[in-house]
């Protein structure tokens, strides 16, 4: 049996970084890993599917960061800044039954490219599943887009009672290369749930969107450049002694 690894744990460390950034010792951590789990499933609660990218949360002190990374932040900001403002008085509230000085900022940055981004993708498609759209026509669209915009590679995956069928299957479909086994490839993967009147199906995505090579390597040619004024220099001296 193949053992499936996920694709961004494995490169945390090596190109990708944690989305949880604090530090807690023995008797803080179980508290902050279960308030962070809560902020997420409050904010993707609130906000919906097909939204949200990611979310970082970082901890100093007795304050708490929120990023929210997400195609469209007029749906979370609100008309004058009213979501943005029920949120973290939401968030506040939630976080301040633990510890009465913790303080909750919540950021929005947008995704400006959500057709490369593999959790968008994925829960896009799961909405058109609960539309009743064909998976193969969802699937087909989204690989389109994404090649459109100079993605090297996607693989979609999608399992379930596909078309409402009585026997569950899995069927998926890519376009270009998926090197999963490179560490420093950079792979986004999503995964979404599309719950269906005949059952829940769900979607993988897999972006390849190229390789994250090492500062060296990639100003290396600039160094190259820098360095060769500086020997013809030389050259022409030692010439110049020797005629």
């Amino acid at each position: 049996m193949g053992q499936k690894i996920h694709p961004v744990g494995l490169r945390v460390g090596i190109i990708r970084g944690f989305d949880s950034h604090w530090y807690g010792d023995k008797k803080t951590y179980a508290k902050a890993l279960k308030q962070d789990d809560e902020i997420r499933t409050v904010i993707k609660g609130r906000v919906g599917h097909g939204n949200v990218s990611r979310i970082e949360i970082e901890r100093a002190a007795n304050r708490v960061k929120v990023n929210i990374y997400t195609a469209r932040p007029g749906a979370i900001i609100g008309k004058g800044g009213k979501g943005i403002d029920e949120l973290t008085d939401k968030l506040n509230r939630m976080v301040r039954r633990e510890g009465q000085l913790d303080a909750v900022q919540v950021n929005v940055t947008e995704v400006r490219q959500p057709e490369l981004d593999a959790q968008l993708v994925a829960e896009n498609i799961c909405q058109q599943l609960e539309k009743r759209i064909s998976h193969r026509r969802a699937m087909r669209q989204a690989m389109t887009r994404c090649v459109r915009l100079n993605g090297r590679g996607i693989k979609v995956q999608v399992s379930g009672r596909l078309g409402g069928s009585e026997i569950a299957r899995r069927e998926g479909d890519k376009v270009g290369k998926i090197p999963l086994h490179t560490l420093r490839a950079d792979i986004d993967y999503g995964f979404a749930t599309a719950h269906t009147v005949y059952g829940s199906v769900g979607c993988k995505v897999w972006i390849y969107k190229g390789e994250v090579l090492p500062e060296r390597r990639v100003h290396a040619p600039e160094i190259r450049r820098r360095e060769r004024p500086a020997q013809e220099e030389v050259t022409a001296n030692v010439d110049a002694q020797e005629s």
